[in-house]
């Protein structure tokens, strides 16, 4: 590539984030494609279904192939994964209600929105006792999320997604040039290790907090949500239905909370103001 400073023109290599299409096939039938940064594929397929209801429990899951002669030649791109579920699993038609392509950006356009979520959801948010967050803490994740980003320092064009327990330990991080996606390889792992539900964590997302978002947190049991950016209206309609605690604007010491303000220890926060 040119590199442009102050004037001063050179030609150099650059490393970039490499982005590819997924196809998803649900027990040989294809069900979605979305672009992806190549990486944790069998983790983002079963994330992916885990958002859309259709997996729950490890055991729901009989196994996740590359599919072999995805190309007319017969040779394997390695872009196409074929998921097994368990006999007995019940498959919703959920090709009627989205639309079956996801790009990196928005998730899963035309999502049928609030109603969907609330009827499919297989682990609602039930954190008993409380999860109790102080803002301080909340404070500290970007920095220790940033810090374990080992490609963004390589190419400065992924999202992340942190997965943190209630005291601060960071329990998993995926980068993806999606947003979504990288929530996806998050949840699939837990779903592959029999963590559903993530009913005691933190999920952090390094963009802005989206209705996709909050709904793979809800379908995953995950009580909080925080972003270094905005929510979106819908999202915050979402939380506040679910009981989910949304937090936007996390930057520095500064933050927003939309919704479930009641896991935050905000008489804290204002006693220290």
């Amino acid at each position: 590539m040119i590199r442009i400073r102050g004037g001063a023109v050179s030609a150099r290599p650059d490393t970039l984030v490499a982005e590819e299409p997924l196809e998803i096939r649900l027990n040989g039938k294809p069900l979605a494609i979305t672009m992806r940064t190549p990486g944790d594929d069998f983790a983002l397929a079963a994330g992916f279904l885990v958002s859309e209801g259709v997996l729950g429990a490890a055991g729901e899951l009989r196994n996740i192939v590359y599919c072999a002669g995805a190309t007319v030649d017969g040779s394997n791109t390695y872009n196409v994964v074929d998921v097994q579920t368990a006999p007995g699993v019940a498959i919703p038609d959920i090709t009627l209600e989205r639309n079956v392509y996801t790009t990196s950006s928005c998730g899963l356009c035309g999502k049928a929105s609030l109603d969907a979520v609330r009827t499919t959801a297989r682990w609602p948010i039930a954190d008993n006792p409380p999860v109790r967050v102080d803002p301080e803490l909340l404070a500290s994740l970007p920095d220790r999320l940033r810090a374990a980003q080992r490609v963004f320092d390589r190419t400065g064009g992924l999202h992340a997604a942190g997965l943190f327990a209630e005291d601060g330990e960071l329990l998993d991080v995926r980068e993806d040039v999606g947003r979504h996606n990288a929530v996806d390889k998050l949840v699939g792992r837990a779903l592959q290790n029999d963590g559903l539900p993530l009913s005691r964590s933190i999920l952090l997302v390094s963009g802005r907090a989206s209705f996709e978002l909050a709904q793979k947190a809800v379908m995953a049991g995950i009580p909080v949500l925080a972003a270094v950016s905005a929510p979106s209206s819908l999202a915050v309609d979402l939380a506040t239905e679910t009981g989910l605690t949304l937090v936007g604007f996390l930057r520095g010491s500064s933050m927003n909370v939309y919704a479930g303000e009641d896991r935050i220890r905000l008489r804290t926060a204002a006693a220290q103001g």
